[in-house]
């Protein structure tokens, strides 16, 4: 039998009235209008089922209807406590848990500067339009490419002032070590684990032209050989050091220049001096904790990498990966390459670095080698992630014996669906602990802002995080140009990314609008 309830706080009772008697006038009297009131406050009662509860728990409603319904007779009124009458905006200590009624999610973008969401508003609105597109690459190769010092931005003030402002600022960390120290720091305030660090300059070999020239005997090195290397050097050592602990810094082996073009092409080793020069950046990588990726190029010289890349990670990989190297999962032959240097590494026994991309020669490689369509590409890419990620030769197309050697992987995709397949393996079935997700800088910002939102939000429930990187370069306008076009020729190939892009960078700014104006 349910304990009788005793008189609301405040009440008076008839001296000639008993216990009793008076408790079931409180009942019959107050019940009524009490009722209606929780009615006209969207309360509802829960009554406890202990008779030593103090207070009655109260859940705000959803409903439209602001009718209470009708008293029940039957219905025994438990001690309720004054300040659990008060409406629910008047509690200061008692919280809705209807998860409705928690404010919305803050927009994944509100994190990025207002110019920041412009330009790359504009440069994405660029990128899908057909009509804006075509000449836009028209002028920037011409700037890429030409001999004139009017047309070069590093002599022509005017033009490097324009670009410097809007597509350099969009994918660039800047010109001097100022410059960029401060973009990086801006990166790491709004979240990001970190950056990908490269330095722009760089030798893309002509097309039709990828035969010619040898390595002569020796690898004799010319004074303007030696002044290629040494000044590729000066600038990747200089990359390494404005990296901090736990960055990545990219580097291209063609950027030391046309002996180190020719040597990779011929599938020979680097010449002494390049040699030095490379064991100097991976010795002082090694010593301030930042990661090295050693970037894929043009097909007619990726065998020459594939061989240097291997030998610094025997070297330099013996307990924890300091160089990476770079797999295009829109070649054919990447899963049997991969899968032999996952065969090597497990014999040699070191930790093979894997950076996976997509692929971003389509306007230089021969075509036959690119798989036919891009479902095929988008295919090859997740399974050869999901056989990294889980450590697994049963899935993916990877092909392997025995026991999975140990990998550090960096997922660089700007494919949502990609990022949330991996991050997804990452977080429940993934044996690869060491992951980094990374996006260039000004592109699919919409995906590396989730990244960000979600690592913030698993920071609080103290879960493995996605880590998230941006990779950008440094150096000259004039230095960054190639490396520009190849940006912009990209973005043409993924119009589909871009065209989200573009309306997601469009929202975040209607979304300003109307909170400026107190729309939302």
């Amino acid at each position: 039998m349910a304990s009788l309830p005793r008189p609301l706080p405040g009440m008076l009772l008839p001296r000639s009235m008993s216990k009793r008697r008076a408790i079931a006038a409180v009942n019959a009297n107050t019940q009524a209008s009490f009722l209606a009131r929780c009615g006209r406050q969207n309360i509802i009662l829960i009554p406890t089922r202990k008779a030593s509860s103090t207070s009655t728990s109260i859940r705000s409603l959803h409903s439209s209807s602001t009718q209470s319904s009708p008293p029940s007779s039957n219905l025994t009124l438990p001690e309720v406590s004054p300040s659990s009458l008060l409406p629910n905006h008047q509690h200061h200590h008692r919280q809705p848990q209807d998860h409705g009624m928690r404010p919305p999610k803050p927009s994944p973008l509100s994190v990025l500067p207002l110019i920041t969401v412009l330009r790359s508003w504009m440069t994405a609105t660029i990128s899908s339009s057909p009509f804006l597109l075509p000449p836009s690459l028209a002028i920037m190769s011409m700037l890429a490419h030409t001999n004139n010092p009017v047309l070069n931005p590093d002599s022509n003030l005017l033009l490097r002032a324009l670009l410097k402002k809007t597509f350099y600022a969009q994918f660039c960390a800047g010109e001097q070590p100022a410059e960029v120290a401060k973009t990086i720091k801006g990166l790491k305030d709004v979240g990001f684990e970190g950056v990908i660090l490269g330095y722009a300059k760089e030798v893309v070999v002509p097309h039709g032209q990828e035969g010619t020239g040898s390595v002569s005997k020796g690898h004799e090195e010319t004074k303007a050989d030696t002044e290629e290397i040494d000044n590729w050097a000066q600038g990747t050592l200089m990359t390494v050091l404005l990296a901090s602990e736990g960055d990545y810094v990219a580097l291209k082996f063609t950027g030391a220049g046309m002996l180190a073009l020719r040597c990779l092409r011929q599938g020979a080793g680097p010449s002494p001096q390049l040699k030095k020069a490379i064991e100097s950046i991976c010795v002082l990588a090694q010593s301030r904790g930042v990661r090295l990726l050693f970037d894929a190029e043009q097909a007619a010289v990726q065998g020459g990498i594939d061989k240097w890349t291997m030998e610094c990670m025997e070297q330099y990989n013996r307990t924890q990966a300091v160089v990476y190297g770079t797999y295009q999962a829109y070649l054919k032959s990447t899963p049997d390459t991969l899968s032999q240097h996952l065969q090597e590494a497990k014999q040699k026994g070191f930790v093979l670095g894997v950076k996976l991309v997509r692929g971003a020669y389509l306007g230089s490689d021969p075509r036959e080698l690119i798989h036919d369509t891009k479902e095929d590409t988008d295919r090859a890419y997740d399974g050869i992630a999901e056989a990294l990620l889980k450590r697994d030769w049963e899935v993916g197309p990877l092909k392997g014996e025995g026991e999975f050697p140990e990998v550090a992987m960096v997922v660089a995709t700007h494919n949502r669906e990609s990022v949330v397949k991996a991050k997804r393996i990452l977080q429940h079935e993934g044996k690869t602990r060491d992951v980094a997700f990374a996006q260039l800088q000004g592109m699919a910002d919409e995906v590396s802002c989730e990244l960000v939102a979600f690592n913030k939000q698993e920071a609080t429930e103290k879960r493995e995080k996605a880590k998230a990187y941006k990779y950008l370069v440094w150096g000259s306008t004039g230095e960054c140009m190639k490396y520009l076009l190849r940006r912009a020729y990209e973005n043409k190939d993924a119009v589909q990314r871009t065209v989200g892009s573009r309306d997601a960078m469009r929202a975040e700014v209607m979304r300003r609008l109307k909170s400026l104006f107190g729309f939302c």
